[in-house]
């Protein structure tokens, strides 16, 4: 499991890098052809991670739920974000995959409730969200790519 940890940070890391310098306007912006924009594609992330690994194991979410009613799956940007709340949304990306690593060796995950993904992949347990999460950040780090290009 460690490397699949390592995967899940070092496509956060990719992803702050990728952003790093673009303006407010730059990551609110939706370009043509896509539904979204570089700012729900990063809450997204912080959302869907908590939601597969901690809601399905019966665990309270450590995001506010306002965030996850925003980001989860489904949801398009209703809003813009300040700059306050994006530096917040940057920090839980890059600082929960460390809280993700103490809670599993803890072993705090100890029910898992089965959920059939959008992809067709269904997640049994902790173990099979960990890897689906990583294909699902592993997609939106190439949207963001693109978003980037295009802004």
């Amino acid at each position: 499991m460690d490397t699949q940890f390592d995967i899940l940070k070092k496509s956060r890391e990719l992803v702050l890098k990728r952003i790093e310098g673009l303006t407010h306007e730059q990551l609110h912006e939706i370009p043509e052809g896509f539904n979204n924009n570089i700012v729900w594609n990063v809450a997204h992330l912080v959302v869907t991670q908590q939601l597969l690994h901690y809601k399905l194991s019966g665990l309270q979410c450590l995001v506010p739920d306002e965030l996850i009613e925003k980001y989860r799956k489904g949801t398009v940007p209703s809003e813009e974000m300040s700059k306050e709340e994006f530096e917040e949304v940057k920090e839980l990306l890059a600082g929960l995959p460390d809280t993700l690593v103490e809670d599993y060796k803890e072993g705090i995950f100890k029910e898992y409730t089965e959920y059939p993904t959008s992809t067709g992949f269904v997640l049994t347990s902790i173990d099979t969200a960990i890897d689906f999460n990583n294909l699902h950040e592993g997609m939106h780090l190439g949207t963001i790519m693109a978003l980037t290009k295009l802004v």
